[in-house]
């Protein structure tokens, strides 16, 4: 028991020893220092070692002192050490991984799975090394080619790549193209594959600088084999990338005819059921194909016309073709069927006779209707163009032809109307006209626009009533005028020039006409006071001028110290006598100014206080609806 308290002394007065010493970070004086940190099992060591007890064992509290650096070095513990700072990476709590104890900067090494962040997170040029000026343009993050232990060797991925090949694979930054390489752009990838050079996915032809020859030589890629026709044409003349076959043969160049290549035996030449013609096959077809012909010489034909025109190889007289023989050229050219050498000469019979449609062509099914006598307008020379249209002898309405398809329609800018063009305009010309306003569909105002007819003029009223809501279609003058649609006030008409006007002896107003008059007739006036001032109508027929003396809208107060009272007009013939106050200590009258509204009450009291009536007399009165105060 003695034993114990001594041993309990001792630890005491060594506590206090400790304690006595002030400051976190001054070193403790040799003669305190008695005390072997390592019996407790954790050795202090580096900047642990200068520190005072204090600084760990906090308010004297030995037992369970934390052993773990981030225990300590956290914002807002018992120990207040100092935490990781603001700027520093994102990382676990293991502060041991990288620092040691000696000081926390320079870390003593960098343990990357302590580390939960990104790469770029440290490695961005500004907490530690980032990429290098000389680095590929990617926007793949650093663990994808490289590992923590160190860049390089770097296992390279080209799918995260954002620039192309030839940005890398320059034959500076890496491999680029070899010395044999064929002459191209710089778009590797056309052709390349990012696994490996060989063999290549495809030639793009389109990224090929050289010409065919300078790759397809026989060495380099396939050339001309040994059936390939003579010449000195680049391979592109005829062929293109996507394949050798079909070919477009260029004739340019050859300097025989074509019979001397196209004989049947070097090149295909004329077949057994050709027509009979001399071997210029220039003469007829294109160097692009046989057929179709561009044309037929017939200076190259040796046979007759029908020996080709005979409905079998050629076109041959048509089902409704004149009763002839075989002898096209009697009146056919060979420029063309038509217009055919016929001679009308001696035919005493009307036109129609052959041109019925049976013994000569007749009127199509799109003929305008007219009678049968074709001479009327066409010429023996041809049907078309005619020489002239004879109405007479059109049966059809006007529409019927000058519809747009047939002749000449109304155009884009023709007015709105019925498609009875005769009821306006003529045969001989399609003006003059005569407007019939009955076949007008449109209004007024889409042709009486000032544009295309006649529109309003400028001293006309304003209005956005159509025309006929005033006029007629036989004249403008006399009008029906109505007010419907009128826009501007009624001053701007009836100011004694355009419309009547206010006569010379009329009230002196700024209001319009409507205020008082109505559109139908002047009189009677249906106009009422709306002034806050007016009393109400009175019970007397006034005249204006008994109020308005000026004959002015603004009413005359005969005592305006009082308007709108009732004493504005009337104080002259205010009479104080019936108008008692009080009678006591003498009698006193009311004021003009006390009744002036002559509707309010006017009680008779006992005495000058005004605190006891004697006489009630509450109102009204006098009103404006009695003609007579009394």
């Amino acid at each position: 028991m003695r034993h114990t308290a001594l041993r309990t002394l001792q630890l005491l007065a060594a506590c206090v020893a400790v304690l006595a010493v002030s400051g976190h970070a001054t070193a403790a004086p040799a003669a305190t220092r008695r005390f072997d940190h390592l019996t407790t099992g954790y050795e202090l060591d580096g900047r642990h070692r200068d520190l005072r007890c204090e600084s760990c064992h906090v308010d004297a509290v030995f037992r369970d002192t934390p052993r773990d650096c981030a225990t300590c070095h956290a914002k807002g513990t018992r120990i207040n050490a100092l935490p990781k700072g603001s700027s520093h990476i994102l990382s676990t709590e293991r502060c041991a991984a990288c620092h040691s104890t000696s000081a926390f900067a320079p870390a003593t090494r960098f343990d990357h799975a302590e580390t939960p962040g990104s790469c770029t997170s440290c490695h961005n040029g500004v907490q530690t090394e980032g990429k290098p000026p000389g680095h590929i343009a990617t926007l793949a993050s650093c663990e994808t080619c490289h590992k923590t232990s160190a860049w390089l060797p770097a296992a390279f991925d080209h799918g995260s790549l954002t620039t192309n090949c030839a940005s890398c694979h320059d034959g500076v930054r890496t491999a680029g193209r070899g010395s044999t390489h064929i002459a191209t752009t710089s778009s590797c990838e056309s052709c390349h594959r990012s696994s490996a050079w060989r063999p290549v996915t495809r030639v793009d032809h389109s990224q090929v600088t050289g010409s065919c020859a300078s790759c397809h030589n026989g060495t380099v890629a396939a050339g001309r084999s040994a059936s390939h026709i003579p010449g000195d044409s680049d391979c592109a003349s005829c062929h293109s990338t996507s394949a050798w076959i079909p070919a477009s043969f260029s004739h340019s160049g050859v300097s025989g005819s074509c019979s001397s290549c196209h004989d049947g035996i070097r090149a295909g030449g004329r077949h057994d059921t050709h027509i009979a013609s001399t071997a210029s096959c220039e003469s007829c077809h294109t160097v692009s194909a046989w057929s179709p012909v561009i044309r037929v010489d017939h200076n190259q034909v040796t046979g007759s016309c029908y020996s080709c025109h005979n409905s079998s190889i050629a076109a041959g007289k048509p089902a409704g073709h004149v009763a002839s023989d075989t002898t096209c050229g009697a009146c056919h050219t060979t420029s063309a069927w038509t217009p055919a050498s016929f001679s009308h000469d001696g035919i005493a019979s009307g036109c129609a006779s052959c041109h019925n449609g049976t013994l000569a062509t007749g009127r199509s099914p799109t003929h305008v209707a007219t009678t049968s006598d074709c001479a009327s307008c066409h010429t023996t020379g041809a049907w078309r163009p005619a020489t002239r249209v004879d109405h007479t002898q059109v049966t059809g309405s006007c529409f019927s032809c000058h519809n747009g398809s047939v002749a000449s329609g109304k155009g884009s800018a023709h007015v709105a109307t019925s498609n009875a063009c005769d009821t306006c305009h003529t045969t001989n010309g399609w003006i003059p006209a005569r407007v019939d306003h009955s076949q007008v569909i449109g209004s007024c105002s889409n042709c009486h626009n000032g544009l295309r007819a006649t529109g309003k003029p400028t001293s006309h009223i304003t209005t956005t009533a159509e025309c006929d809501s005033c006029h007629a279609t036989l004249s403008w003058l006399p009008a029906l005028f109505s007010h419907s649609g009128v826009t501007s006030g009624c001053s701007s008409c009836h100011n004694g020039s355009s419309a009547t006007g206010k006569p010379a002896g009329h009230m002196t107003t700024a209001r319009e006409c409507g205020h008082c008059h109505s559109t139908t007739a002047w009189s009677p006036l249906a106009f009422r006071h709306g002034s806050a001032e007016y009393p109400g109508d009175h019970r007397g027929a006034l005249d204006c001028v008994a109020c308005h003396t000026s004959n002015s809208d603004q009413a005359t107060w005969r005592a305006p110290a009082w308007r709108p009272d009732c004493a504005g007009c009337h104080a002259s013939r205010f009479k104080p006598d019936p108008h008692t106050k009080y009678t006591n200590p003498q009698k006193v009258l009311y004021s003009v100014a006390e009744l002036k509204d002559c509707s309010g009450a006017c009680h008779v009291y006992r005495d000058s206080s005004l605190t006891t009536i004697v006489t009630r007399r509450s109102g009204p009165e006098h009103r404006v609806t009695d003609e007579d105060f009394d």
